[in-house]
C-alpha cells in the first residue's frame, strides 16, 4: 500500500517511514512544499494530512489531487508517530472494507 503524507516534523522524516514499512506501507513524506508538488504526488492508495504542521497551499494541493483522482483523504490534527500508527490502522480497515465490497 502507498501512502502520502503531508506535513509533519523534518526531523520526524525517518521514523514515518519506519512506521509505515512496519505496517507494510510505502510513504512518501512531503514537509515542505517541492516543485509541482501537485505531479509528485502520483496515485497513492491514500493521502494523509498532519493539518497542525502543514502550509494551507500544500493542504489546497493535496486536498484538490485527492478530489481529482479519487483518493482517499485522511486529516490528523498531530503530527507524532503514534498519531500516524493509528491513521495507518484506519486507512488498512477502509482499505480492505473497500477492496471487498
Amino acid at each position: 500500500m502507498s501512502i502520502v503524507l503531508v506535513g509533519g516534523h523534518e526531523r520526524m522524516h525517518d521514523e514515518y517511514k519506519t512506521i509505515g514499512s512496519k505496517h507494510g506501507c510505502k510513504i512518501k513524506v512531503f514537509t515542505r512544499l517541492p516543485a509541482r508538488f501537485e505531479k509528485t504526488i502520483g496515485q497513492p492508495d491514500a493521502i494523509v494530512l498532519f493539518t497542525s504542521t502543514v502550509s494551507h497551499k500544500m493542504v489546497h494541493t493535496a486536498v484538490k489531487e485527492a478530489k481529482r483522482k479519487n483518493i482517499p483523504l485522511i486529516r490528523c490534527h498531530t503530527s507524532s508517530g503514534n498519531s500516524l500508527e493509528e491513521t495507518l490502522k484506519q486507512i488498512s480497515d477502509k482499505l480492505i472494507r473497500r477492496y471487498k465490497g
